[in-house]
């Protein structure tokens, strides 16, 4: 069993999806959808999943272009990563590829046939699933 969890982030201008690992490290569950307010704000409700659900590694979605170019998402993620270093100096912040993610989200919201708003309520939290997944599966095939 592991002592910590992992947290999968997709980061967003208006919104951080959230995943959290079960305690064996084998799934992501989507944990909630943080509406930004403020920087402070927004690690406020980090602080409270990450001690919550002892959170000791953050995986972030790094949002590469097709070409395996980075665009101003991508600079965006990595900026938001330093902020989190610098709030949570303990936690070890790993960037993540995170191509399509957001498009098999919304293709599982679609299969599963939820409706339009339904989807833009949790289709973050879900990327955020595939984020975290995509990253444990990785690890596990290394």
């Amino acid at each position: 069993m592991i002592d910590m969890r992992l947290m999968g982030l997709d980061v967003g201008d208006a919104t951080i999806g959230v995943a959290v690992s079960d305690e064996l490290g084998w799934m992501a569950h989507g944990i909630c959808t943080i509406r930004r307010k403020s920087l402070n704000e927004d690690m406020k409700q980090l602080k409270d999943i990450i001690e919550g659900k002892n959170v000791g590694k953050i995986i972030i979605g790094l949002p590469k272009n097709m070409n395996n170019t980075m665009g101003e998402r991508c600079r965006k993620s990595i900026e938001f990563g330093e902020i989190i270093k610098d709030f949570f100096p303990g936690i070890e912040i790993i960037l993540w590829d995170e191509r399509l993610t957001t498009a098999a989200a919304q293709r599982t919201l679609l299969e599963a046939d939820v409706s339009r708003k339904n989807r833009k309520k949790v289709i973050d939290k879900i990327a955020a699933i595939f984020i975290l997944q995509g990253y444990m599966d990785a690890q596990k095939n290394s």
